[in-house]
């Protein structure tokens, strides 16, 4: 079997509980690749080659040992590894060594998984950009904050890799970089092990090239292990369509991308696809996020403040230092905000609407490096704790990827994949079919 490394982490974990191909010889395709691409990709901070080499030799000569068998995975630099530096993105932990895996990590072990490497993230998972480079033009951001997992995985560096979204770092880099990408519900994974930045919001997801790739990752992240069968529809589910109040901002080829998921979505939808009106609640929460992520932050990282603070960007020193002013009354009211709109959204979401479908990004990826992009369209989904998958749908004016996120209710997983794999295979393009 030849170029390995383009198999999805679905083809692959079934070529290898086949036999068809080995543990070693699929690293190998990878580790090549990397060879060839990341001195202008530069998705990885560290690559563990001699341990994973060893760890794929030990899984060839045995049976099955999980979901994971064999696959190579990239490790977002925020997840503590026992056996690769975990720098968090900021040179304050550039020789930090863990002494313990992140649960996430060490369930991924368990499962089969080969650690192959540490992604880049940006400074302790904000906004400050890192050097990743957007595989489909290297001219322009890959998004953040979980850069080099997204684009590693785009560029057929590694079938699977793991991420975080605290507001929009696991669906922006998705669809800047065309890859399917899964955040799911608030608590389905463990943030034991992860560096935090907002414990009311802090979500451990991941990134591969199909819905039924992120189910098997998260699957193996969270220890439901059920998750990883994606259920075929039954049953045709009530699907909506919300521009949300922030659809001024959106650009051209999202509007585009909307319509042809409406579209599509139409063929599997019960009584077809209207345009929904979300409750009102809901057009206050982008706001209130950036305020309760600038608050909890201020918190989270108060060590580095204090004892670092001439090795923090100006740029994430400003945003503590705005957090550290808001008055904690403040917080406490928008987090009582934030649990109205919640008990009100779910409400929607079982008397209305099975899932929502909504603009993962404003655009396509800006013809930058010194951004991320805006994160406007997944802030609220974020507060909420929803789970959200993006889908790549189209291409903007530069042939760069555009994509729409579907969101479902708390806790409803795993409707929301088999939905998703659903309206991917219902799209007109094959290359956006191959996505089921």
């Amino acid at each position: 079997m030849n170029d390995l490394e383009s198999l999805s982490a679905s083809e692959a974990a079934l070529a290898l509980a086949q036999k068809k191909i080995k543990a070693e010889d699929l690293l190998l395709a990878c580790l090549d690749r990397i060879g060839q691409r990341e001195s202008l990709i530069k998705a990885w901070v560290s690559l563990g080659k001699e341990n994973a080499i060893a760890r794929a030799r030990q899984l060839d000569r045995g049976g099955s040992t999980g979901l994971l068998h064999g696959l190579p995975i990239g490790v977002k630099d925020l997840f503590d590894t026992y056996d690769l530096p975990t720098s968090y993105g900021s040179p304050i932990y550039r020789d930090h060594r863990p002494t313990c895996d992140a649960v996430a990590v060490a369930l991924m072990r368990q499962a089969g998984g080969i650690i192959l490497g540490k992604t880049v993230t940006t400074e302790f998972a904000t906004f400050k950009s890192g050097p990743t480079a957007n595989p489909h033009n290297p001219a322009h951001t890959p998004g953040g904050s979980s850069s080099g997992s997204a684009a590693a995985v785009a560029d057929f560096m590694v079938p699977l890799a793991t991420g975080t979204q605290t507001a929009a770092s696991i669906i922006r880099p998705a669809g800047f970089c065309g890859v399917v990408g899964y955040k799911p519900s608030f608590g389905k994974v463990s943030i034991a092990g992860v560096k935090s930045l907002s414990i009311s919001m802090d979500t451990l997801g991941c990134f591969g090239r199909t819905v039924s790739d992120v189910a098997l990752g998260v699957a193996a992240m969270s220890g439901d292990h059920a998750l990883a069968n994606v259920d075929e529809l039954h049953n045709k589910p009530r699907i909506g369509v919300a521009k949300t109040v922030h659809w001024p901002l959106a650009q051209n080829e999202t509007a585009a991308a909307l319509a042809l998921a409406r579209f599509a979505a139409n063929a599997i939808a019960h009584k077809g696809v209207s345009e929904v009106t979300l409750p009102s609640l809901f057009d206050s929460l982008a706001d209130i996020q950036g305020r309760i992520l600038n608050s909890e932050m201020s918190r989270s990282l108060l060590f580095e403040r204090v004892h670092h603070p001439k090795l923090l960007s100006p740029k994430l020193t400003a945003q503590l230092n705005e957090g550290a002013s808001i008055p904690y009354e403040t917080y406490t009211n928008d987090l009582i905000y934030v649990h109205k709109a919640r008990e009100v959204m779910n409400r929607f979401f079982i008397d209305e609407l099975d899932i929502v479908i909504t603009p993962s990004t404003v655009g396509e990826a800006p013809a930058t490096k010194s951004q991320t992009g805006d994160p406007i369209f997944c802030r609220s989904w974020s507060v909420l704790g929803f789970p959200c998958i993006n889908i790549n749908i189209t291409t903007g004016p530069n042939d760069m990827p555009v994509g729409v996120q579907l969101v479902a209710g708390l806790g409803r997983d795993r409707l929301l994949l088999s939905v998703a794999r659903a309206l991917a295979r219902a799209l007109p393009d094959p290359a956006s079919r191959a996505q089921a």
